[in-house]
Parts: C-alpha cells; structure tokens; sequence
C-alpha cells in the first residue's frame, strides 16, 4: 500500500540541498518539501534541469529571505562539447551545426583569457529572461528570436581543469547575470568550431560550498524524526551582515515596528544589519537617512 503522506506543519529552516541532474529546481523543492512535510518552502534562484549541484532551499520563515543570494556570486564546474553547436546553448537542444575541432591547448587557453574578467554577453533564447512581459524561451519554442541586449558580466575565474581533443572541463566563478550556455556558445565562436554546454555542476554560492550540502536520497533515507536536523538556522542567509544584539525593550520595539536609536552604534543609510534579541534571531534592520535603526524584514516570534 502507498504510504500516506505525512501532515504539512511549521518548518523553519535552510536546507542547502545537491540537486540532481535531470530534474527541475521546482521538482527539487517540492520533494524536499514533501520529505520534510513543510507548510511553506521556496527557493533562492534555480539551477537548469540539465544542471546539478548546490541549490539553497528555504522553509517557513527562512522564505522572507530567499532573495538575498539572488546578488552572490556562484562557481560552477562545466563541461563544454566542441565542434557541435546546439539552438539551445546545451545538450539538450537540437543540433545546428557539426565543424571539424582543430584546437590545442595554447590556443585554448589565449581564447579563455579573452573571458576573463568584466565581459559582454547576449543572454540565451532559451532562458527564463523576459520581454514583453512574456520568457525568451516562449518565443524560442515558438521559432521567434528576437533582439536581446547584451549585458556587461564578470568572470571571477576562468580555469581549465580537463581537456581532450573535442571536449574542455572549465571551473568558472562568475557574477550575477552571467549565463553559462552563453559563455561556452561564445568560446566556440572564438575558436572557430562552434560548441555547447553538455554538463553543469554549481558548486558554490557566496559563502555556500556544494561539500554541505545534502541529496533528496539523503533525506529519503534518514528517518522523519532527524530531517530537522538537516536544516541549517533561518539567519544562514544572512552573515554576510553585521550583527546587533539587542536589549529586551528595544526588540520589543523593532517587533513592534518602531524604529530604534541604539547607543554608539550607526551606519550609512541603506546598510542592513542582522537583529537578535535576548531569545534569538529577530529579522533584518536598516539604517535610514534619519539616522535610526529601522526593521526592513522580521520573523513571526508567536
């Protein structure tokens, strides 16, 4: 008999989860969701099916802050397939073109350096961009291409890390915005042969290392009781700020919305800063033009 699911209730929490290839980001975050019978869950930006590697899930009042990773940088490990160029940019797509590979490695690594730094790139037609109200991969599918402009990106790190005579592993550190099918469409446009991304692992966002992370077969195999166990605290997304501990009145205030002045303490306005009070983790504050302390994002405390 199928076994009856368990009843959604309350989850706080932060799950860096290792997605599987093949699947979506959604399908990622609904099985988790339903292994840890969560009420509310969300991610903080997706990985590709094609692609596997760290993807950040967030539960209950983690959800306030899924945004934050959306600006870290990320590092990927791709592999890319030259010689054949695909309409979608990988492996999944249909191929276009077949051209003979004549590349050595000196001559590989003087293009890869073209790619290094703060570049130009033409986001793919098969993305989830959008214009007109409407995604790029919706008129693709439609065989409509239409004018996207190109966006200025930064590749933190270019390295290779593997290469055969008609294919190349590259680790890449990149920016917010940068479209790793673009990048490896645009080195087989440099050396003359025309490639697609066959494989994409994200090891790395911000501070997140995909080495912490943990598999939907990990969680499937551990029993209900101790899957809470595998989410780290709400306030994970949220150490790259500042902390402030705070008395017991002045949280008081902040939960109640009011701004604080606390004592030698300042910033420039618009900085944020993490609030604890003396039970735990209260939200986000941020200094205004005023020069007060006002709550940006709170968690419920009932």
């Amino acid at each position: 008999m199928p076994v009856a699911p368990l009843p959604r209730r309350a989850v706080d929490g932060v799950l860096l989860l290792d997605k599987p290839s093949g699947i979506t980001s959604n399908a990622a975050l609904q099985t988790a969701r339903r292994l840890l019978a969560a009420r509310k869950a969300g991610h903080t930006g997706t990985l590709d099916p094609m692609a596997s590697g760290l993807l950040p899930l967030t539960f209950g009042e983690a959800t306030k802050f899924s945004h934050m990773l959306l600006e870290a940088d990320k590092t990927y490990e791709a592999g890319v397939k030259l010689g054949i160029q695909t309409d979608t940019g990988d492996a999944e797509g249909t191929v276009l073109s077949v051209q003979p590979v004549a590349v050595d490695e000196t001559r590989l690594c003087t293009a890869l350096a073209r790619f290094t730094g703060e570049i130009e790139q033409t986001p793919p037609m098969y993305s989830a961009l959008k214009r007109d109200g409407k995604p790029l991969y919706e008129y693709a599918r439609a065989g409509i291409e239409v004018d996207r402009p190109p966006r200025r990106v930064t590749i933190i790190e270019l390295t290779l890390l593997a290469f055969q005579k008609d294919r190349i592993v590259l680790r890449i550190a990149c920016s917010k915005g940068a479209y790793i099918r673009s990048l490896a469409m645009d080195i087989g446009v440099a050396l003359g042969c025309g490639a697609h991304l066959d494989a994409l692992r994200r090891t790395r966002i911000g501070d997140f290392d995909v080495s912490a992370s943990v598999t939907l077969d990990a969680i499937e195999g551990s029993a209900p009781d101790q899957r809470d166990a595998l989410l780290a605290p709400v306030d994970t997304l949220l150490k790259s700020f500042p902390k402030l501990d705070l008395e017991s009145a002045a949280a008081r205030l902040i939960l109640q919305g009011q701004p604080l002045c606390p004592p030698g303490r300042e910033g420039l306005p618009g900085d944020c800063v993490r609030l604890y009070g003396p039970d735990g983790f209260l939200g986000l504050g941020q200094w205004k033009e005023d020069g007060r302390l006002w709550p940006k994002r709170l968690i419920s405390t009932e």
